[in-house]
């Protein structure tokens, strides 16, 4: 992919970030709302937490995950970090790809399940598997998080191969540029 130009990287950026702190603050609320749910002696204030957790996990997980994912891989591919070359950027594309694929395919059921339980009358068989979803989560945003700021690990094998090879491209342009007799 070519390089993106700098007016259209930072856009990217901007909405890779915004959607990001997004998905991790949706997450805090979800944290929240599971353990009202799980602490609270109401049954009413159990099943309104449960509810607005539905409504975050119907209508907002899955397009802020899917906006990260995204505006992350376009980044990734359009500027000198690449996808593959640094440790940091593939443990971070993998470990989105990841709990999007769990909000998606265990976090939005667990709570749609959860809510039609409580919202019957009946009781939850584990609460804690309604707090376990966020928690996890949260805990690999804010993982991401702190790897996207320190940048940590290097270059991988592949990212080590292609500096080599653009070390050595260079070094041949400066000896064509030299005077020949």
């Amino acid at each position: 992919m070519k390089p993106l130009k700098r007016p259209v990287r930072r856009t990217i950026l901007v909405l890779h970030v915004t959607a990001s702190a997004g998905w991790l603050g949706l997450t805090l609320g979800l944290l929240a709302l599971a353990l009202t749910a799980n602490t609270t002696r109401s049954a009413a204030m159990a099943e309104a937490a449960c509810r607005s957790m539905k409504v975050f996990t119907d209508w907002l997980v899955l397009p802020l995950a899917l906006l990260t994912l995204l505006s992350g891989l376009v980044l990734s591919l359009g500027t000198i970090w690449g996808l593959a070359r640094h440790r940091w950027v593939l443990t971070k594309f993998w470990l989105t790809l990841i709990t999007t694929t769990a909000s998606v395919f265990a976090l939005r059921p667990g709570v749609n399940s959860a809510a039609d339980t409580l919202a019957s009358g009946g009781v939850l068989a584990d609460p804690l598997d309604l707090v376990m979803g966020p928690a996890v989560s949260l805990s690999a945003y804010v993982f991401m998080t702190v790897i996207s700021v320190l940048k940590p690990w290097g270059l991988t094998r592949h990212g080590r191969r292609l500096r080599a090879s653009t070390a050595s491209a260079k070094a041949l342009d400066k000896r064509s540029l030299g005077r020949t007799a």
